[in-house]
């Protein structure tokens, strides 16, 4: 299993082609073709990154109403695997609701389940080298741009509500047989979220989900509920294997990336020691670095640029390392509620 696409629903597409074209480099791969539907359809992407950009054009069209309860936000991952059928079948017996039963189309094979809130998975069975437009009937667009060096989806933080992490968990081991890679409880000063990261067996596809701890007080994950109107994607990783290179395009295309304390580096040195960066060149362009048992990892986090201030962007390289540090989810917590601050929340 592997993440094929990742379909947003959005209010404004021409707004978020701009943010992901302009800012991220991504190309644009396919369009809605000619005759007018209920909903209009872009893919832009670059390197294995497909994101499928979905404006309601009717307004009785379910899209609508996502758009109307969540804003932007990631309505659909899509999941590539050797059969379709198959998977979507296990899924429901494991207790997933479906949504659509397995479908062909030239070659193509897709079913669809929920998996968390109003976000549903699609199972994709698709020939080799045929790409996103067949899935969705779209006009590939050749050409674009070279794009900033991002090369696959790396995970989903996911927030669910107050009392539904383990439950969510559970249904991502028995519908989709994911395991469980990471249990912990990230404390910050008198607010406090719990984090479990459930991943497939192929390792390509990562949930990291995320429930507050209602005993401490509220923060910017309740205040995703809230705007959000409900659990949801609340940011997605890309990858990258040159995090200076693809962070120093972004800023040069002005992509606004969450600063760091320069306290963060200062003490850096008494946690880990950087094997791919130096120091300097992390304080430069405000790079977090972490690492668990199998290696290093280097994350940074755009500032989201929706209405809702919902979903956001990160951008992440992995120099070994399979899970997340601890450190790093603590410094996101710790940022975010900054910027809240600043935002005078």
């Amino acid at each position: 299993m592997t993440i094929d696409h990742v379909e947003f629903y959005v209010e404004d597409i021409e707004r978020t082609i701009k943010w992901l074209v302009d800012g991220y480099g991504c190309a644009v791969r396919a369009t809605s073709r000619d005759e007018p539907g209920p909903v209009r359809t872009v893919v832009v992407g670059q390197g294995g990154i497909d994101l499928v950009l979905t404006q309601p054009v009717a307004q009785d069209h379910p899209v609508a109403a996502y758009v109307e309860r969540h804003g932007d936000g990631v309505a659909n991952i899509g999941l590539r695997v050797p059969d379709a059928a198959a998977a979507f079948e296990a899924a429901v017996r494991g207790g997933a609701r479906p949504v659509a039963p397995p479908s062909a189309r030239d070659g193509v094979v897709t079913a669809s389940i929920i998996g968390f809130g109003d976000v549903t998975h699609t199972f994709v069975q698709r020939p080799a080298g045929s790409g996103v437009d067949e899935v969705y009937d779209l006009s590939p667009v050749s050409g674009g741009t070279t794009g900033t060096g991002l090369l696959v989806v790396d995970h989903f933080a996911v927030v669910v509500e107050p009392g539904r992490l383990d439950e969510t968990v559970e249904f991502y081991r028995q519908a989709l047989d994911f395991e469980l890679t990471l249990a912990e409880r990230i404390e910050t000063g008198d607010q406090a979220m719990f984090i479990k990261v459930v991943q497939s067996r192929s390792r390509a596809v990562t949930l990291t989900l995320i429930e507050s701890d209602a005993s401490m007080e509220s923060g910017h994950v309740d205040e995703f509920l809230k705007d959000h109107g409900g659990p949801g994607v609340q940011h997605m990783a890309l990858r990258t294997d040159d995090i200076l290179g693809t962070v120093g395009q972004l800023g040069a295309r002005g992509v606004e990336l969450l600063s760091t304390p320069d306290a963060y580096y200062t003490l850096l040195s008494e946690r880990v020691q950087p094997d791919r960066h130096t120091v300097d060149e992390l304080r430069a362009l405000n790079i977090l670095l972490d690492e668990d048992h199998d290696g290093q990892l280097y994350q940074i986090f755009a500032k989201s640029v929706h209405p809702r201030n919902t979903i956001f962007l990160e951008i992440i390289e992995r120099a070994g390392a399979s899970t997340f540090g601890s450190s790093n989810i603590k410094s996101l917590y710790e940022a975010v509620e900054t910027q809240r601050h600043r935002n005078g929340d």
